[in-house]
């Protein structure tokens, strides 16, 4: 009995072990084509003290009022970024798709109680490292900093985007950025989850949409 639950349990590390492998694969692929320079020691320093999860649908990674705690790397799948007001609306802030980054920035980098919510919208692999891991990265391997420094410079310029199209365009212009932004995910996503990014009723979207078929 107990040579049974050895090789069972050999065979489920090896199993573990191999998806773990496959997952981060991909992650290194990115990580190469967007630092080149980075050496097989600096990669396997990385992989050591990162976390890989297989998640489903709807599954909640950070919870409003929470501290954010992680850097999240999106390898298979599809997250947002959202807010639950008391009346059940939601309010989409970000969606993030494979080989893509998210956290809540303020409250990672303050430490501070988050405003936002994170979950799966599709069944997703994610790559995690804690904030003290990740910050730790960052002294060790200075080309980590480089793309943390590159990951904080695209979340502000695409929030100033944001902001922009926010307040100059129209419900079908926001509608055609967001087309034009996010063609790879748009498929992918419930109505009412590119209305709420969008800030318009789903009403309006369906107009909007309607339109642009018919035209």
């Amino acid at each position: 009995m107990t040579h049974f639950y050895v090789y069972y349990l050999f065979k489920f590390v090896v199993y573990v072990t191999r998806k773990y492998s496959i997952m981060f694969e991909d992650f290194e692929h990115y990580l190469k084509h967007q630092l080149p320079e980075l050496t097989d020691k600096q990669l396997a320093r990385i992989q050591s003290i990162s976390v890989s999860k297989t998640l489903p649908r709807r599954y909640c990674l950070l919870q409003e009022g929470e501290i954010c705690n992680q850097k999240i790397f999106v390898s298979a799948g599809l997250l947002r970024n959202f807010s639950a007001a008391e009346d059940g609306n939601e309010y989409n802030m970000k969606f993030t798709a494979e080989c893509e980054w998210t956290t809540d920035s303020e409250s990672y980098h303050n430490r501070t109680p988050c405003h936002f919510s994170i979950e799966t919208i599709e069944p997703s692999k994610i790559i995690i490292w804690t904030h003290e891991d990740f910050e730790q990265l960052r002294q060790e391997i200075p080309l980590v900093n480089v793309l943390s420094n590159q990951l904080i410079a695209k979340v502000l310029i695409d929030s100033q985007k944001r902001v922009l199209v926010n307040i100059s365009a129209t419900a079908e212009e926001k509608y055609l950025d967001f087309m034009s932004s996010f063609p790879h995910i748009h498929r992918r996503l419930p109505l009412h989850m590119i209305a709420s990014y969008l800030g318009v009723s789903r009403e309006t979207l369906t107009r909007i949409r309607h339109a642009q078929l018919t035209r």
